[in-house]
């Protein structure tokens, strides 16, 4: 005649159970800390530095205000220069808008591209404003910014970037870039002066 299970025997498969999944996740924490640690030092190592930003050339052309709507071509070449050694970037996204009085007045995209490291990169804008709505009081100060021969912009750039040393990449970090002020000649015969611009990462 088989005897029954005892009260000690019935608990002990999910005490086993609990074991395991207990071991099973110690294992897993301790791997994603392992894995953080190794993130950490590559990171402290590497020591990636911010881009530098500059605006080297800046043009307008077809500048026309009318019935408080704006049309008008900008034209910038923006610098983009990587100091470090170790660590190259990817711009997986790229935008550059162009603001009057903080007023976006006009916006466009790049083309994605990987910048080696210690490389200078000059990307080539040209952002169109089409029959933008603006204000009445912004319609007249842009009309005199044209009668006085110049402009005064504010240029932005906002990117989705990685930094990568090697095989390891970092996470998607937002870069924002703010070059303000940005001076614009209607007369193509004054010359262009290089703007430095503001950045956060």
């Amino acid at each position: 005649m088989a005897s029954n299970p005892t009260a000690t025997q019935l608990t002990a498969a999910p005490a086993k159970r609990t074991g395991l999944v207990r071991c099973i996740a110690i294992v897993l924490l301790a791997l994603i800390v392992l894995a953080g640690i190794v993130v950490l030092i590559i990171w402290l190592v590497v020591k990636p530095k911010r881009p530098v930003y500059t605006i080297e050339d800046g043009s307008v052309h077809d500048f026309n205000v009318n019935n408080n709507h704006l049309n008008s071509t900008f034209g910038f070449v923006i610098r983009a220069h990587n100091p470090n050694g170790r660590a190259s970037i990817y711009y997986d996204s790229i935008e550059v808008s162009v603001a009057y009085d903080d007023q976006n007045v006009a916006f466009s995209t790049l083309v994605p591209f990987h910048q080696p490291t210690r490389n200078v990169t000059r990307l080539d804008a040209k952002i169109l404003a089409q029959n933008v709505a603006i204000s009445s009081s912004i319609a007249k100060d842009l009309k005199l910014e044209k009668t006085s021969g110049e402009i005064e912009l504010a240029v932005r750039v906002k990117a989705k970037i990685r930094f990568r040393v090697g095989a390891w990449k970092s996470n998607h970090r937002t870069l924002r870039v703010v070059c303000d002020p940005v001076m614009l000649h209607f007369s193509s015969s004054k010359s262009f002066q290089r703007t430095y611009c503001d950045i956060d990462l």
